[in-house]
């Protein structure tokens, strides 16, 4: 029983490799490594894709654009009765002292904060794209 069922799992290996996109030709799907970095200035505007992050000139400090957590937001071409709101998360990190935390923004008053403080410096969101995949933040 036990060769019968080791050579079925040698079988189910071969049968789910066959059907990857290696064995068939096709480019292997890249994963994500590490995010890619923007520098910015202090005071300025810097615009983040999902998964990106800027480190800010003169400070020990990195902003991530991790993920969209809610977004009641208007969608174009609607008729909506209010104008709804975003959230969205970031990594906030000190890469120097090896201190992080992760900030949830909002793009409106009525469900959290637009800003927060992290080592010595003021994060706002100023914006989101339509679809969310891209996040504009000051770095003070």
């Amino acid at each position: 029983m036990q060769r019968f069922v080791a050579g079925l799992f040698a079988f189910a290996v071969v049968l789910v490799g066959a059907g990857s996109s290696v064995a068939s030709g096709q480019a292997a799907p890249v994963r994500p490594g590490a995010p890619s970095t923007v520098s910015t200035v202090p005071g300025g505007d810097v615009t983040l894709r999902l998964g990106q992050e800027a480190a800010v000139q003169g400070k020990d400090l990195t902003v991530r654009y991790v993920r969209v957590v809610n977004d009641s937001r208007c969608r174009p071409n609607m008729t909506c009765v209010w104008q709804g709101e975003a959230s969205l998360a970031f990594l906030l990190s000190e890469p120097g002292r090896g201190e992080s935390t992760t900030a949830e923004l909002h793009t409106g008053p009525r469900t959290g904060p637009q800003a927060t403080n992290f080592a010595a410096s003021r994060v706002d969101l100023v914006s989101v794209s339509e679809d969310g995949q891209k996040a504009t933040v000051r770095v003070s």
